[in-house]
C-alpha cells in the first residue's frame, strides 16, 4: 500500500486534534473529490514499518485525540490488508485514543454485506474503528455547514455501538448531536 500524506495536527477530519493518514487507491472516483490524486494505488510513498512507527510516535502526546484514516479509500481490499496490522498496533499502544475512518463504502450495505470491499480483513478492521464516516461524496449534496463530512448523504457512525446492536447508530460527539 502507498500513502499520499500524513497530517500530524489535523482538526478537520474527526473530533479533537488528530494524526491523519491519507492512503492511496480508490475506485469510487467521486465527482469533485477533494483528493483525486489518491485514486491511483501507486500515488505517494510506500507505507512501511518505519512510516507506521513514525505515526505511532506522533500519536503519543496527550493532546492528540487519535488517528483518522482517509484516502483514497481505506476499505479497498488491498488497503485493508496493509492497514489491519497497523490498526492493531495503534489500539494496543493507545487503547484510549479513537480511530476514525472515512469510506465511500456504506457500513451496512457494503462493509457488513457481500460487496467488492468486503474481504477477510473487514470484520477485524471494523472491530478496531470507533467512528466511520461512510458514503461517497456527492457534489449535488455538498453542504459546507456539515460537521466532519462533505455531503448530506454521508453518515457519522458509532461503529462499536452499531456492531453490538445490529443497527446503524449515529456517533454523538462531545460537542452535541450529529444527524445521520
Amino acid at each position: 500500500m502507498n500513502y499520499g500524506e500524513i497530517k500530524n495536527f489535523d482538526i478537520a477530519n474527526g473530533e479533537g486534534v488528530r494524526v491523519s493518514l491519507f492512503v492511496s487507491g480508490c475506485t469510487h472516483h467521486c465527482k469533485n473529490c477533494f483528493n483525486p490524486e489518491t485514486w491511483n494505488f501507486d500515488f505517494g510513498e510506500p507505507f512501511t514499518r518505519e512510516v507506521e512507527d513514525k505515526i505511532i510516535s506522533e500519536l503519543a502526546p496527550d493532546y492528540i485525540n487519535g488517528l483518522s484514516l482517509l484516502g483514497g479509500e481505506p476499505f479497498e481490499p488491498a488497503n485493508q490488508e496493509a492497514l489491519l496490522p497497523f490498526l492493531r498496533r495503534v489500539k494496543e499502544r493507545y487503547p484510549d485514543k479513537t480511530i476514525w475512518c472515512y469510506s465511500g463504502y456504506l457500513f451496512d450495505k457494503e462493509l457488513l454485506s457481500e460487496s467488492r470491499a468486503r474481504c477477510e480483513h473487514t470484520d477485524e478492521m471494523l472491530s478496531l474503528i470507533d467512528v466511520l464516516v461512510d458514503g461517497e461524496f456527492v457534489q449535488e449534496l455538498y453542504n459546507i455547514s456539515l460537521q466532519f463530512r462533505g455531503s448530506e448523504n454521508q453518515r457519522i457512525i458509532d461503529v462499536q455501538k452499531s456492531l453490538a446492536s445490529g443497527t446503524v447508530v449515529a456517533y454523538i460527539p462531545k460537542s452535541g448531536k450529529i444527524e445521520l
